[in-house]
């Protein structure tokens, strides 16, 4: 017999929805201080001098890091050893964020596709975004929420290659994505890389990636070797804070990999912004909710 009560579900979801927006993680935050300390243009530090005042004022008054509010995602893995219900976790995740724009309130960024009507609550028809993985190992209910913006979003890009274009052209491809993107995404930020899979799976791997902790390295050697190459090369290019120009052009560049079809070599870039927003609470089957990143 079920006795698990999903409202705390419900309640942690609209918190983390308002702690990822209100709340900068300790990593971005070190992240952001290592960048101003190794950038050299007078007018890119300013820059970062401007986002620094940005999250001071956002932890004076517990109020938002960016108005773009992003629509929601939440990643859920679910511990294997108590009877998680699904159904109701995904359903109190759309009324937990619901709440939140509702309740703190803030600007709802989700519409309608065609009629871009706004209802100004955040969820319809395909949100919140909702991924559901499995933990083996434990019990309890893992969920990491993530507000995307648009400026990011809209600079995501995907291209099948096939396996004789060889590294080097998926290395420029990736490169030549975040040198187009300019200042679109509010650089410096994460760039999130997909390699494998399927056209679909691929550009989940990219959103997988801006979700790792900055500079949180790809177990595999080979492709944490990739990371600082691409990273190097990225900001080699001057792009700079705010696309105006300077030494750090990003915070960092995480991968993802996955086996794909021997005729295919997918790619994705998904870009992060420089407050890369997350949020996590972890819910054991007793009901206790413990926040964090």
């Amino acid at each position: 017999m079920e006795t698990f009560d999903y409202a705390i579900v419900e309640e942690a979801a609209k918190q983390l929805y308002i702690k990822a927006l209100c709340d900068l993680p300790p990593d971005v935050r070190e992240a952001l201080k290592k960048a101003y300390a190794r950038e050299t243009q007078p007018a890119a530090r300013s820059i970062f001098e401007a986002m620094f005042k940005a999250i001071e004022i956002a932890d004076t008054k517990k109020t938002l890091l960016c108005q773009d509010t992003g629509l929601p995602i939440y990643k859920v893995k679910i511990g294997s050893n108590y009877a998680w219900n699904g159904a109701k976790i995904k359903a109190a995740l759309y009324e937990g964020a619901k709440r939140a724009t509702v309740e703190f309130p803030f600007r709802s960024s989700a519409t309608h596709d065609i009629t871009r009507v706004n209802p100004q609550t955040s969820v319809g028809p395909g949100l919140p975004v909702t991924y559901f993985d499995f933990d083996a190992e434990c019990s309890d209910l893992d969920i990491l929420m993530i507000p995307k913006g648009s400026g990011s979003e809209n600079m995501s890009q995907m291209k099948m290659f096939y396996p004789q274009h060889g590294i080097k052209a998926v290395k420029k491809f990736i490169v030549d994505a975040v040198v187009e993107s300019s200042a679109n995404p509010c650089p410096p930020g994460i760039i999130g890389v997909g390699l494998g899979g399927t056209a679909d799976l691929v550009m989940k791997l990219a959103k997988d990636a801006i979700a790792r902790p900055v500079g949180q390295r790809n177990p595999d050697p080979m492709i944490a070797e990739m990371e600082e190459e691409l990273e190097e090369a990225i900001n080699a290019t001057g792009r700079g804070p705010m696309g105006l120009g300077g030494d750090v052009s990003c915070l960092a560049v995480h991968i993802e990999c996955a086996y794909t079809h021997i005729t295919q070599n997918p790619v994705a870039v998904n870009t992060q912004c420089w407050p890369a927003r997350r949020a996590r609470a972890i819910i054991n089957p007793s009901g206790n909710v413990a926040y964090g990143y």
